[in-house]
């Protein structure tokens, strides 16, 4: 189950609830315990209801075909360069609807209490908005000194959040460059 461009779907990983690096004993421990919980004759005993049954049953067939998928190296590999390619295209996609470029200095600030919301009027009259919490969960910490402000990168490399308009479909790109700060 690959990212589409309109929805993502669930990935073989994420069925059989690992990480994307897991080794061949991570999957399959995975896969049997997930096979044990919703194999259909167990699902007989403890449940008359139909509609739990029928989704368990499609969620029991999803587990089977991420095993079948993720157990073969050949095919995991294969699935791998496809989930890769499908992700570049849906950022690609992402990237390409951005309307607007903005530097960290293009921002106005508001001290929210517990965060500093930073934000940039729309074109539509709302606004795109990001705070230092969620900026902190991307690797980014944001300091402020008097009327300045700048981020601090983890790992120093220049990137960049896209964000989404409060109200219209517009999207602009933050520019993280940290040699600018």
């Amino acid at each position: 189950m690959l990212l589409d461009k309109n929805a993502i779907q669930e990935t073989h990983y994420e069925v059989l609830n690992v990480k994307e690096d897991a080794n061949y004993e991570e999957i399959r421990t995975s896969y049997r315990s997930a096979v044990l919980s919703l194999h259909p004759d167990k699902l007989l005993k403890t449940s008359e209801t139909s509609s739990s049954n029928q989704t368990a049953g499609e969620r029991f067939l999803r587990v089977q075909k991420a095993w079948e998928i993720l157990s073969n190296s050949s095919s995991r590999s294969f699935y791998d360069n496809e989930l890769r390619s499908s992700r570049q295209d849906v950022l690609a996609a992402e990237v390409a609807d951005v309307a607007e470029d903005l530097s960290l200095q293009d921002m106005m600030i508001e001290d929210a209490g517990e965060a500093l919301e930073l934000f940039y009027q729309c074109r539509c009259g709302d606004y795109f908005s990001v705070d230092s919490l969620e900026l902190k969960n991307m690797g980014y910490s944001l300091l402020r000194e008097g009327s300045r402000i700048s981020i601090l990168n983890v790992d120093t490399l220049p990137g960049s959040v896209i964000l989404p308009c409060g109200s219209c479909s517009l999207k602009a790109r933050l520019l993280i460059n940290v040699d600018d700060n």
